[in-house]
């Protein structure tokens, strides 16, 4: 089976099994799994913050984050196409009754100069108080640039906001921006980061803070489910994604790329869009052929994609070799004779 709906249905290498068995481990309740120290550790140390706590989730890791910044009656504002915005269950309103304000972003996904300043609410007590801007690098596939950061940055601490930034693909970012982690979170105060996306690892996600906000993180995991036992089994995995899988996500953009390029003929342009692709995804919008459909054509050969509506995400990873994807280029011509 070939499944391009998404880079989180990985699954592990035996290298990766064998890092699992191996594991060293110890109740991380108690602060004991050395695997997990030594994870948290390296991140700290590697993305430049004093503090590194494993999560199960980014979503756990998101909604810590957050609720660590915000109290009750306070805001967050964030780009109106941000997973913390979309895709999280208005977590931070359902549990911690923290208002969600969004605001458009550009093109390339970023805040627009000066919205940050528009969204911050006066000092009224009509109002919710405006405390957290949440970023997101990558988004729906988008780097957003550095200066862009920078910028956004800049405006959100003249208004005396903290920065939460979802990093849950930044590996990617990093990648595509060639430059070190550091140069783009040190633009945030906390930063979150999947292991279970590009990075191949079956579960896992890290967040990352200064030291002030380490007792309140910690209680917030606790809340949203707390700290897990023996974990450093998942916790060796992640170690070994980090070691052995950040250098080769240029692959998954290159293939990406590739797989781009071979589609456009393809692609479906009455809407006005351009197929389009940003590091490991690619957004294809299929021509309609009469009395076919591609999704069904391409399960009955063993291949899963998303339901186009009208697009449809493809997603490179770490299991997709050069042979898959061209097996699904050829399958994908198949269906429109050619």
């Amino acid at each position: 089976m070939i499944d391009l709906r998404s880079d989180t249905v990985t699954k592990p290498s035996k290298e990766m099994l064998q890092a699992m068995y191996d594991a060293e481990v110890g109740d991380d309740v108690y602060g004991e799994d050395p695997t997990i120290n030594k994870l948290e550790k390296e991140f700290s140390e590697l993305l430049g913050k004093d503090r590194a706590v494993f999560m199960t989730s980014g979503t756990q890791s998101n909604l810590s984050a957050i609720l660590s910044h915000c109290g009750r009656g306070e805001e967050m504002i964030v780009g109106n196409v941000y997973h913390t915005a979309l895709d999280e269950a208005a977590g931070a309103s359902v549990l911690g009754g923290v208002a969600i304000s969004t605001i458009e972003v550009e093109d390339c996904l970023s805040i627009k100069q000066g919205s940050i300043k528009n969204a911050v609410k006066p000092d009224d007590p009509h109002y919710p108080i405006s405390k957290l801007l949440c970023l997101e690098n990558t988004s729906q596939g988008r780097v957003i640039p550095i200066e862009n950061l920078k910028r956004n940055h800049a405006e959100a601490k003249e208004m005396d906001l903290s920065i939460h930034l979802d990093g849950a693909r930044l590996f990617n970012a990093i990648e595509d921006l060639k430059c070190e982690p550091n140069d783009v979170v040190k633009y945030a105060d906390s930063v979150s980061i999947c292991f279970s996306k590009g990075l191949g690892a079956p579960a896992g996600s890290i967040l990352c803070f200064p030291e002030s906000m380490e007792h309140k993180v910690r209680r917030q995991r606790k809340i949203l489910g707390g700290a897990l036992r023996q974990v450093g089994v998942l916790g060796a995995a992640c170690l070994y994604a980090v070691k052995n899988n950040i250098k080769r996500l240029k692959e998954d953009h290159e293939r990406a790329s590739f797989l781009a390029n071979a589609l456009n003929p393809y692609h479906c342009k009455k809407n006005g869009k351009d197929l389009q692709n940003f590091t490991n995804m690619v957004f294809f919008e299929p021509i309609e052929k009469k009395g076919s459909d591609l999704l069904s054509f391409l399960k009955n050969r063993g291949i899963i994609i998303s339901k186009p509506s009208p697009q449809t995400r493809l997603v490179m990873h770490l299991n997709i070799t050069d042979e898959i994807l061209n097996n699904f280029i050829k399958t994908v011509k198949e269906f429109y004779g050619d």
